[in-house]
């Protein structure tokens, strides 16, 4: 597989799994709200198993990551986007959506699809909306899954929305 890259304003996007920082991929995302407490090997695995688009600094440091987890044909479902903080207000996270959706391997889905608790005004510019039919879909959560806890599971987790 060819391996995807550009370059806009000191930065760089890479398809290129070998470009990948495991460890900083793991730093950001144990402390994000959607995969706190997660472990390196379960991130390593993550990873590998999807297509990653890592976002890099001039100094080659990578400072954002997504992934999409696709068959490459019908389906993509969007994770674990972020942008670091410090790297923020500079468009980076509305320029590595677009180039995940102008991937060529990403063309031609049936459905695009993601879970966000924050950021619905990002990824409504670029035509994701809510769930046409919510029905439809049925999901299996295991809330708090990665953090270590003495406590039993919550067998009734909240409702998320």
């Amino acid at each position: 597989m060819k391996h995807l890259e550009e370059r806009r304003d000191g930065y760089r996007v890479s398809t290129n799994p070998e470009h990948f920082d495991i460890d900083a991929i793991h730093a950001y995302l144990t402390r994000s709200y959607w995969a706190e407490g997660i472990s390196r090997d379960l991130v390593a695995r993550a990873v590998a198993g999807s297509l990653g688009f890592g976002l890099f600094d001039g100094d080659d440091r990578q400072v954002g990551f997504a992934r999409v987890i696709t068959d490459r044909a019908t389906f993509a479902y969007l994770s674990d986007v972020y942008v670091l903080e410090e790297h923020r207000g500079r468009g980076l996270s509305k320029w590595l959506v677009q180039v995940i959706q102008s991937h060529p391997e990403l063309q031609g889905l049936r459905r695009f699809v993601l879970a966000t608790q924050d950021a619905h005004g990002l990824y409504a510019r670029f035509g994701f909306v809510p769930f046409a039919h919510p029905e439809f879909f049925m999901e299996i959560v295991k809330p708090n899954l990665y953090k270590p806890s003495n406590e039993p599971p919550n067998e009734n987790p909240p409702e998320r929305s």
